[in-house]
């Protein structure tokens, strides 16, 4: 049964799973919204009812007592009967039998992982935009390791590095790093093909190939579709030439049928398009007939696409040797792509994640990303949570999740309506905080949730309590860097926010102007007036701003500090512009304006790597 509850956060239609629709909110003016009647209604018919057969997961941590005894078959297939406390089971995914009937256990730690002492800095790394004169046109792994070996050098302790998900094989590619047909997988376009085993074979034919690819670097305008066709092209031409070596044929038998789904997937991709919503209808059902036909016809295909993720799981595991990663986690995936194909009925398909108005979108925003159906991520004990948190941890020392209130609420927006039609909808925060803090501290991998924005109280206690630090911008904070929290990685700016160039010369508003975007006049003076007072007002020039601006971040108490790569190339456009699509504004199609070579040696960008190593 539902129950309607008021309370400070408006209200809500609670169902017993932990799930909510929240009939009100409080607008970033402070007025409060109510959703209309009707999205309500259509929010709780799209989660449906409960009336799932198997028990939800039971959550415990160490020490908590129990009311009635119950048996545990662990991971490892030991039986331990439990009574009146946890005792000594292991932290991890285990089955229980009580009186009821068995259902699956987790057993959390509850905070994630938090090693003592933790105070670094590093860099923001866009890595698509990071090329060198080695490059196909855009950024590869190869090229993050390059930069972490010149960072370390320097002292740096980490690179935060934009989504490296998966896109759909198939044009127009997908731009976005936060719009990915997959979170479980990565991008083939990330792959340094002279470094792929076998390709040595190829010799002269592969020369032709690259040559092509170093000439998309003329032009700073990245052409995703460009180098996808190069790269497969010679990923194909090699794989041909080689026997996948054993070291694959054990990785992809450890990955399972998730793999294969996304292979299978790819494969049909090439040949209908990236979108599966738009595929001959038998193909849009991962479990019917026509698809395993499909996959059965296409097996060296298939096996293509799985060796390619084996490459970028040994490249990004070379890169991460060179200096420690943060990975970055989306909030979602590409409503056509195959995450949702793989499980559909996961995602709430009528609906996309967004954000209402607020005091610096006005519009609201809408990320056109299917959100996953509370009640039925929590059917499945949680499983699709934690294969998306275990690729996120993978090879890194830390995760950034991408709006970290996602965890706790997400803005449903029905599909073809406006960001001010939306519903919140509550999810199980506490089982989803468990599930991250269990993978955290079995990664042994910090978590930084991006709380920018609208933030309710509840989201930062329940950081706090659960070892997650915050993310803070010295565009959005009143106090000096001085002030900031120790708990936090900081930061000048982020991908959707003007550079310090940007802002300290006009170029952002000029911008935003020219392409007829609505300028917040106050909210631009704000933060340049707080650049100014961090900087020191200094009048020697953009570089000179740039390098106060950092000094006077890495003198923060923060545990991580992060320098953008832009800054350090004085670059004046910002990654992204929230509101506009191509070609309105080349959004994440920007390259930096000088290859990786030139641009680590330059003056600015030493003089940076200092101030951040020596943190």
């Amino acid at each position: 049964m539902d129950r309607a509850e008021n309370g400070g956060r408006g209200r809500w239609l609670i169902h017993e799973g932990g799930w909510a629709v929240q009939r009100e909110y409080h607008h970033a003016s402070g007025e409060v919204v109510r959703a209309d009647d009707g999205i309500v209604a259509a929010a709780l018919a799209a989660i449906g009812d409960e009336d799932d057969a198997s028990a939800p997961p039971l959550i415990l941590h160490p020490g908590d007592v129990l009311d009635h005894p119950i048996e545990v078959i662990t991971e490892d297939g030991r039986t331990l009967d439990l009574r009146g406390n946890v005792g000594d089971v292991p932290l991890g995914y285990h089955t229980c039998r009580d009186a009821t009937g068995e259902r699956s256990l987790i057993v959390s730690p509850r905070r994630c992982h938090l090693p003592p002492g933790l105070r670094l800095g590093g860099w923001a790394v866009q890595v698509y935009a990071a090329r060198s004169a080695a490059s196909w046109g855009i950024g590869d792994l190869a090229d993050l390791r390059a930069l972490g070996e010149w960072a370390a050098a320097a002292g740096a302790g980490f690179a935060l590095v934009n989504p490296l998900s998966a896109a759909a094989p198939s044009t127009p590619v997908e731009a976005s790093p936060y719009l990915p047909s997959s979170r479980r997988w990565r991008n083939p376009l990330f792959l340094r093909v002279e470094e792929v085993p076998g390709a040595e074979r190829l010799g002269a034919a592969l020369e032709p190939l690259a040559a092509a690819g170093r000439a998309l670097n003329a032009d700073r305008h990245i052409d995703r579709d460009a180098v996808l066709a190069l790269k497969l092209d010679a990923l194909r031409r090699i794989h041909a030439a080689t026997r996948p070596p054993r070291a694959f044929r054990s990785w992809r038998a450890r990955q399972g049928e998730d793999l294969e789904r996304f292979a299978t997937f790819s494969a049909i991709a090439e040949d209908h398009g990236g979108d599966f919503r738009e595929w001959p209808a038998e193909l849009r059902d991962p479990s019917g007939a026509a698809v395993q036909a499909a996959r059965g016809a296409a097996t060296d295909r298939v096996g293509f696409h799985a060796w390619m993720q084996w490459l970028l799981d040994e490249q990004l595991a070379r890169a991460a040797s060179a200096l420690p990663l943060m990975a970055d986690l989306p909030i979602g995936v590409d409503p056509g792509g195959a995450d949702v194909w793989a499980e559909p009925g996961l995602f709430a398909t009528d609906f996309s994640v967004g954000a209402p108005p607020d005091l610096f979108n006005t519009l609201g925003q809408d990320w056109a990303q299917p959100p996953w159906n509370p009640r039925q991520l929590r059917a499945c004990a949680y499983r699709p949570l934690v294969a998306t948190l275990r690729a996120g941890f993978a090879h890194a020392m830390g995760l950034r999740i991408d709006h970290v209130m996602g965890l706790f609420r997400l803005f449903w927006i029905p599909r073809g309506c406006d960001p001010n039609a939306g519903v919140y909808v509550r999810y199980p925060e506490a089982d989803m905080l468990d599930v991250l803090a269990l993978e955290s501290v079995r990664a042994g991998a910090v978590v930084v949730g991006e709380d920018l924005g609208t933030v309710e109280p509840l989201v930062r206690e329940q950081m706090a309590a659960r070892d997650i630090l915050s993310y803070r911008l010295l565009w959005f904070e009143d106090g000096p860097p001085s002030a900031f929290p120790e708990r936090a990685m900081s930061a000048v700016t982020t991908h959707d926010l003007p550079t310090i160039a940007g802002l300290w010369t006009g170029a952002d508003v000029e911008a935003q102007r020219s392409i007829g975007l609505p300028v917040n006049e106050a909210g631009t003076a704000e933060i340049r007036e707080r650049l100014a007072r961090a900087a020191g007002h200094p009048e020697d020039g953009v570089a000179e701003v740039i390098a106060s601006a950092y000094a006077a971040l890495a003198a923060s108490p923060s545990m991580l500090v992060a320098a953008a790569l832009e800054d350090a190339a004085e670059v004046v456009e910002r990654p992204n512009m929230p509101g506009t699509v191509a070609p309105r504004w080349p959004n994440w199609s920007l390259a930096l304006p000088h290859p990786l070579e030139e641009l680590v040696a330059s003056p600015l960008a030493q003089r940076l790597a200092r101030t951040i190593g020596r943190r």
